[in-house]
């Protein structure tokens, strides 16, 4: 019993890394997920402004109001490339995190499979010390009964 406790010692620590990895890793992929959504948001007011601006050039537009319209559609551009770039940051996080999430399961997998070994030796050697003795039980008894009394 005393050769488990450090086993499960590792299996223990092994599964509470495994658990931090899967929750910094879920919360990477909720940070991609709100980031995609605020990206989809610009691309969406992006579109509508651009729309607009080809509205107001259709109907005339002051020399001003067309600058101002093309600075915030400017502005907006480049809202969308820091989107962009904050995403791929996320992206690589995932990625990272996904591959320290397959290294922390594999340790943990070895560490159980370690175990299960352990386990599987310590019950064929208390099998087998079993049939040893009952061996000695069949043994004695059957000298026994072949003594003359």
């Amino acid at each position: 019993m005393a050769d488990h406790l450090p086993l499960s010692m590792l299996i223990e620590l092994a599964q509470g890394k495994l658990d931090e990895a899967g929750r910094a890793l879920s919360e990477a992929i909720a940070q991609q997920r709100h980031a995609k959504s605020q990206l989809d948001t610009l691309d969406t007011y992006r579109a509508d402004y651009a729309v607009r601006l080809q509205q107001a050039t259709e109907g005339g537009v002051s020399a001003s109001n067309y600058h101002n319209f093309r600075r915030f559609i400017a502005t907006l551009d480049d809202a969308i490339s820091q989107q962009n770039r904050i995403l791929a940051q996320i992206d690589t996080k995932i990625q990272i995190g996904q591959q320290h999430w397959y290294v922390e399961k594999r340790r943990l997998n070895s560490y159980e499979t370690l175990k299960s070994r352990q386990d599987q030796q310590m019950r064929y050697r208390e099998t087998r010390r079993e049939q040893r003795a009952s061996d000695e039980i069949s043994a004695g008894l059957y000298r026994r009964s072949r003594q003359p009394h």
